[in-house]
């Protein structure tokens, strides 16, 4: 998505979501296996999901979850910056952002589109 944005196999990838079903799947079964070990989930407190997190299964399904939507997070913005036409290099920066801070290179993106946006 960052080196080969309008290569077609990366368009495959975005435009079908190959990847995001792929970690859906490998999250329900986490989830399914971190249920069956722990019982039901609480996510009501910060201590009940802070106990959640203790259990292994549970672990690698957050990391999982992450992954999946940091993912979809920048799907949508390259698809946004096909009506947008943001350069690559300002589109890099979020990306990455996405991948390593999730909201924050989601913030990044926002505030770029608005200041393009003005510009139009």
């Amino acid at each position: 998505m960052i080196v080969l944005p309008k290569w077609k196999v990366t368009r495959f990838l975005i435009d079908f979501k190959i990847i995001p079903l792929a970690l859906a799947l490998v999250y329900a079964i986490y989830i399914f296996q971190a249920m069956q070990i722990g019982g039901g989930m609480d996510f009501g407190s910060l201590s009940a999901i802070m106990a959640l997190f203790t259990e292994e299964n549970a672990v690698l399904a957050g990391w999982v979850h992450y992954l999946a939507f940091d993912l979809l997070v920048g799907m949508w913005m390259l698809d946004e910056n096909k009506k947008l036409g943001i350069h690559q290099l300002l589109l890099l920066p979020c990306l990455i952002g996405t991948f390593i801070f999730g909201p924050l290179g989601f913030l990044l993106f926002m505030i770029i589109k608005g200041i393009k946006q003005r510009q139009s």
